[in-house]
C-alpha cells in the first residue's frame, strides 16, 4: 500500500482528492493520508469554486493528517509518494524538495514557470531514482487520445492541417489572485494555453519555430490572448488559440480540428466526430473515463508495477515549456519567427 500526501486543495487539488477518495472505494493500493494547505479555512469546507466541475464535494477531512506547513508534512509524515497541486511558481520548489526526501511526485501542470525549473525537477528526481510526472490530463483525455491513435498510426494519412482552441473567463478564484499576476502564473499562455502546447508536442513533436501573437488585457496577468502558429519540416498548418476572458454566458470550451489526407476529426463541446472524405461521418466509441482519473491511477501503477512512463515523461513536459518559452518571446517580439531550442 502507498501512502500519498497532497499539497494544495485549491479547486484542482480537491479534484485529486476526489480520486483518492474514489480509489479507498475501489480498493485501489494508494492511501492518501495527509493534506496540506497554506489557508486553514479550507480544511473547514470554505472554498472558492474554479472553472471546471472538479473539486465540488463536501469533504471529510478528520480522516487526514492536516498541516498549513509543507516542511512539516515532509518530516513528520511517512509516506511514499507527494502529489503537488499548488500555483505554478511553487512547483519546482515543492517537488524538488519531495524529491530529495526520497518521494515520488505527481505535480499539476504546468511542470514549472521556465526550462532551467524543469531541469531542476528532473535533476532531483534522477539523483534520488524517484519518478516524477506531470499532470498533462489530454495524454489521458479519451477524445485526444483518441487523435494520438489516428496520427500515430495514420489511419487517415499524414495530417494536413490542425487547429487547437481553449478559452473561457478570466480565473478570479485563485488564492491571492495568482493566476492573474503574470509573474506566478504565466498568464493564460502558460497555465491555460499550456495544454494545447503540450498537446501538440505529444502529437508532432517539438516544432522547428513558433510564431504567437499576444494581448495583454488584464493589468499585469501576462498574455491573457494568444495565437500560435507552429512550424514543422513538413509543412503541415498547425495553429493553437487561447483566451480566458470570455467572460458573460460564454462557459468553458476546449476544441480541435485536425485535418487529415483522408479525414478531419473535430472535437467540440464535448463531442468527437471522424468525418471519412468518401463516407458517412460518425462518432467514436471512445471511453468515458475521467482523464484526471487515469493520469493520477497510470503514476501510481507504475511504481506499483516500477513500469516506465511512456505516455507522460518528465522530459517531455520541459519541451513543453521549451515551446511556451518560445512562444512568449515571439509574442513579446510582435509575433516574430522565433527557433524552438
Amino acid at each position: 500500500m502507498l501512502k500519498a500526501g497532497l499539497i494544495g486543495i485549491g479547486f484542482m487539488g480537491r479534484g485529486h482528492l476526489d480520486n483518492y477518495i474514489r480509489f479507498e472505494k475501489e480498493g485501489f493500493p494508494v492511501k492518501l493520508a495527509a493534506i496540506c494547505d497554506i489557508d486553514p479555512d479550507k480544511f473547514k469546507g470554505i472554498f472558492i469554486k474554479g472553472n471546471l466541475n472538479v473539486g465540488n464535494s463536501k469533504y471529510d477531512f478528520s480522516k487526514y493528517h492536516l498541516y498549513t506547513d509543507i516542511d512539516e508534512m515532509l518530516d513528520k509524515e511517512d509516506i511514499d509518494c507527494v502529489d503537488i497541486a499548488l500555483p505554478t511558481y511553487l512547483h519546482a520548489k515543492a517537488s524538488v524538495k519531495a524529491l530529495n526526501k526520497g518521494l515520488n511526485v505527481f505535480c499539476e501542470k504546468p511542470m514549472a514557470l521556465n526550462r532551467n525549473e524543469c531541469k531542476e525537477m528532473i535533476d532531483a528526481a534522477n539523483k534520488n531514482g524517484k519518478r516524477l510526472m506531470i499532470g498533462h490530463c489530454l495524454r489521458f483525455w479519451p477524445g485526444y487520445e483518441y487523435l494520438k491513435e489516428c496520427v500515430d498510426s495514420k489511419k487517415y494519412g499524414n495530417v494536413n492541417e490542425a487547429y487547437f482552441f481553449r478559452g473561457g473567463s478570466t480565473p478570479s478564484w485563485s488564492y491571492g489572485n495568482w493566476l492573474l499576476k503574470g509573474e506566478l502564473s504565466g498568464g493564460a499562455l502558460l497555465d491555460q494555453h499550456i495544454h494545447d502546447v503540450d498537446e501538440i508536442n505529444w502529437l508532432f513533436g517539438m516544432p522547428l519555430s513558433v510564431s504567437t501573437f499576444g494581448k495583454k488585457v488584464i493589468k499585469g496577468s501576462g498574455f491573457d490572448i494568444v495565437s500560435t502558429n507552429y512550424i514543422y519540416d513538413d509543412r503541415k498548418i498547425v495553429t493553437a488559440q487561447d483566451d480566458w476572458t470570455l467572460n458573460g454566458d460564454f462557459g468553458f470550451e476546449a476544441s480541435y480540428r485536425v485535418a487529415f489526407e483522408k479525414a478531419n476529426i473535430v472535437f467540440e463541446r464535448g463531442a468527437l466526430k471522424v468525418n471519412p472524405h468518401n463516407e458517412k461521418g460518425f462518432t467514436p466509441n471512445i471511453e468515458k473515463e475521467s482523464a484526471y482519473y487515469k493520469e493520477m491511477k497510470f503514476f501510481y501503477e507504475s511504481i506499483i508495477n516500477n513500469t516506465s512512463n511512456e505516455i507522460a515523461p518528465p522530459q517531455s513536459a520541459m519541451e513543453t515549456i521549451k515551446i511556451a518559452e518560445a512562444e512568449i518571446k515571439s509574442a513579446n517580439e510582435g509575433g516574430k519567427l522565433i527557433s524552438v531550442e
